[in-house]
């Protein structure tokens, strides 16, 4: 931009002040004038720098208790104005305004305010912010002219250049307006999912009209599910904490750049092993080992090398070259476990500094850290052509006081703990599911079969290729079984106990069946088809 006969100028008014009292000052060291508004303003004054109050520039006091405050000529004037037009220098001249070369705007928290429990309309209408939005797109709309830094995290950089040069390139205030555009359209997108929620009725039976999804990149991929697809992975927009404990929170800790394959598995799995309970602290571990978003393995254990061994004995075969999550903190020697397999990934809540020294000898070998949170998906997503699948997601647990006994054979304590073990697991395994399960260990997994029998035949074969036996075993189904062949090939495999949700109109045959053979039958009225 060319020198220009105007004092440098940077207007302020931020709801997020992380930062703010050090960028400023910083600023005015470099020159700029500060002009500011309300509670911005009084924390520039409190640290001891000057402010022109916004009321002051614009002759016209603050109204509507704060609602009407910078929407005025001489501030959007002074933003919109394009210096390399004579008629624009002119026009501000003649109506002495003086215009503004930096603006600071983040918005009022409606996002945080709105998502609270049991917030009332009202509060959640009040911190739609007004003003903010139309400095922040009347600026990027400028961005020849004008530098709109919206993100705290920018300030370093910013003054960096400033520092460096006196202006901002082009290049960086062209960057900053395509992140401020991101920033309003998420923005509004909050507010109408929040009101459309509030139209709907605001339960999570009723959808709203229309919905707004905003993510932020987190990094391209080499490619997608194969080589010729282009990918990149996104995560959620919104706090540290609206991704902390997931995938998309992780911190990798070594290894090799993170595929699309990888990441959607690594999902798959530490979604799985998070249903059971290890938060930081916790006695016990559980172990999940995926391969092609299906578990191949699952099994608790006294601490993180056991419960490996456990899971990888299921199946491994196709352990090999799998995806491997812990529920709680690795250690060093369930770092030496995993060791004795080829992983593409390893992930944990929490890697011990110990563990990481044990795994440094596969560089290759991808660790992920993601951290203690609790933050799941509300809403699962799927594409269609030329539209998107939208419910929630498959996340309630099961009461066992809802659990309901079919059968003459009540099943044992350790026979119920199985069942609710094996139900478990699958619930993250692909349509038809079956899983054996004895001991908190799974036995054999059958996934993805158009047939509920041939997930029965897989999981038997992949129970025999590791060398377990299935005589005892506790079974879950995800859905029903239509016929009473199913639960037929279940007791010649070996089971003496089954959980499935029932519903079929065969339920009685079924039943019957299984009381000819002396199996235990627990409903669930709740089924867990994943395709």
């Amino acid at each position: 931009m060319a020198s220009l006969p105007y004092p440098r100028r940077a207007l302020l008014s931020v709801s997020d002040k992380t930062g703010l009292e050090a960028f400023a000052a910083r600023l005015a060291g470099l020159g700029y004038e500060l002009v500011s508004t309300g509670g911005t303003a009084a924390a520039l004054r409190a640290a001891g720098l000057a402010v022109i109050e916004v009321a002051q520039l614009t002759g016209f006091p603050e109204m509507l208790d704060g609602r009407v405050k910078t929407l005025h000529p001489k501030v959007h004037g002074a933003i919109l104005a394009r210096l390399d037009l004579p008629a624009h220098r002119d026009a501000i001249d003649g109506a002495g305004i003086s215009p503004i070369s930096l603006v600071v705007v983040n918005l009022y928290p409606f996002r945080e305010v709105s998502s609270r429990p049991g917030v009332a309309l009202d509060e959640a209408v009040e911190n739609i912010d007004i003003g903010g939005p139309a400095m922040v797109r009347a600026a990027a709309k400028n961005y020849p002219h004008v530098g709109i830094v919206t993100d705290p995290a920018d300030y370093a950089c910013v003054l960096e250049e400033l520092d460096a040069s006196g202006v901002l390139s082009d290049a960086t205030r062209f960057e900053l307006a395509r992140k401020a555009f991101s920033h309003t359209a998420a923005y509004d997108g909050a507010i109408s999912n929040y009101l459309g929620r509030v139209a709907a009725g605001g339960d999570g039976d009723a959808w709203p009209a229309q919905i707004n999804l905003s993510f932020s990149r987190v990094s391209k991929l080499r490619y997608g599910e194969n080589p010729h697809q282009a990918a990149a992975f996104y995560r959620d927009l919104g706090s540290t904490d609206a991704v902390a404990g997931t995938i998309a929170g992780a911190v990798q800790r070594q290894g090799k750049e993170l595929s699309y394959n990888n990441i959607a598995d690594a999902d798959a799995a530490w979604e799985c092993v998070r249903g059971f309970d290890a938060g930081a602290g916790a006695t016990g571990m559980a172990c999940v080992i995926v391969k092609h978003a299906n578990p191949c393995g699952v099994a608790l254990g006294a601490d993180a090398a056991q419960a490996y061994r456990r899971a990888f004995a299921t199946d491994p075969t196709s352990a090999f070259g799998g995806i491997i999550a812990f529920s709680g903190a690795l250690d060093e020697a369930g770092a030496r476990a995993v060791c004795g397999q080829f992983a593409e990934v390893v992930i944990a809540p929490e890697v011990l500094p110990a563990a990481l020294a044990v795994l440094a000898a596969k560089p290759s070998l991808r660790v992920m850290e993601t951290g203690y949170g609790t933050v799941r998906n509300t809403v699962h997503l799927q594409r269609v052509g030329g539209g998107v699948l939208v419910q929630g997601t498959d996340l309630p647990g099961l009461d066992p006081a809802q659990l309901r006994v079919v059968t003459r054979r009540v099943p044992t304590p350790a026979e119920q703990d199985d069942l609710l073990f094996a139900w478990k697991v699958a619930k993250f395994v692909k349509s038809n599911a079956i899983v054996f399960a004895r001991g908190a260990q799974t036995l054999g997994v059958g996934a993805g079969q158009m047939s509920r029998i041939d997930s029965v035949r897989i999981a038997r074969h992949k129970a025999g290729d590791a060398g377990l036996d299935l005589s005892g075993a506790c079974v879950a189904s995800d859905a029903f079984f239509p016929f009473r062949d199913g639960l037929d090939a279940l007791v010649a495999a070996g089971a003496r106990a089954v959980i499935q949700p029932g519903g079929s109109v065969r339920d009685a045959e079924v039943i019957a069946a299984a009381d000819d053979q002396g199996v235990a039958m627990l409903f669930t009225g709740m089924r867990h088809f994943r395709h």
